[in-house]
């Protein structure tokens, strides 16, 4: 079984510029995911797709390797992944010369994670890939949940529940359980990653990763809050 990791780093970042490269307790920001990703023992190869320079060099000094730069129509903010994991599953497969059995995604905002999550998750593809499961990727229960206490206006403006069900539903404990798409770990079926144009076109399966690593840096709150997560985790307050 051969597998490899991608790392995907856009140069540009409308939420937070310059996010994938900044300092996060002294070393920049996608440097935790690919130190993550060498040490998960399931994990071959480690790549970055990038299509800055600097992104790029910083990324080869950590350990990864960058064989080619992202092209352009990959790198604004409107670009989807999935068509960034069609791109560097190819680029990569024509660069060395070989196939995998699995292609993982780890997503350099989400330094939460554990190096035992992207194995479980892993583990879990395998696992559920003889039941015909194209991928798994991480997941967690969601804050809110549209059949109680989320919100959308009719044609009126008044505010309704987003999704209703026959009779009320008073407490959240009642309402169907609902998850929230965690953007850190992605376990994907080579085959499907050619034959699919969205995450979620085939049979996808969700990994639990909680509440507590869910969390991604798209703005300067949640780097500060993420940041102060991580200083707890790695027992550096004071």
């Amino acid at each position: 079984m051969k597998t490899i990791c991608v790392i995907s780093a856009r140069g540009g970042s409308r939420g937070l510029p310059g996010k994938n490269i900044r300092q996060m307790l002294g070393k920049p920001l996608i440097v935790w995911s690919i130190e993550q990703a060498l040490a998960t023992k399931e994990i071959d190869r480690v790549v970055v797709s990038t299509d800055s320079e600097t992104i790029a060099g910083i990324a080869r000094d950590a350990g990864a390797e960058t064989p080619f730069l992202r092209p352009e129509y990959l790198s604004s903010s409107e670009a989807g992944k999935f068509g960034v994991f069609k791109h560097a599953l190819q680029a990569c497969e024509e660069y060395y010369g070989e196939s995998y059995d699995l292609y993982v995604d780890l997503d350099c905002t989400s330094p939460l994670r554990d190096v035992s999550d992207i194995s479980a998750c892993i583990a879990q593809f395998h696992e559920r890939r003889k039941n015909g499961v194209d991928g798994v990727f991480s997941i967690c229960e969601a804050r809110k949940n549209p059949y109680f206490n989320l919100l959308e206006t009719n044609e009126e403006g008044a505010l309704k529940i987003c999704k209703k069900l026959p009779g009320t539903i008073v407490r959240r404990q009642d309402a169907p359980a609902v998850f929230e798409h965690v953007a850190s770990i992605y376990a994907l079926a080579p085959d499907y990653i050619r034959s699919a144009n969205y995450l979620l076109d085939g049979h996808t399966e969700g990994y639990n990763i909680g509440s507590e690593k869910s969390l991604d840096v798209d703005s300067d709150f949640d780097f500060l809050l993420i940041e102060y997560l991580m200083k707890r985790k790695h027992g550096l307050l004071i």
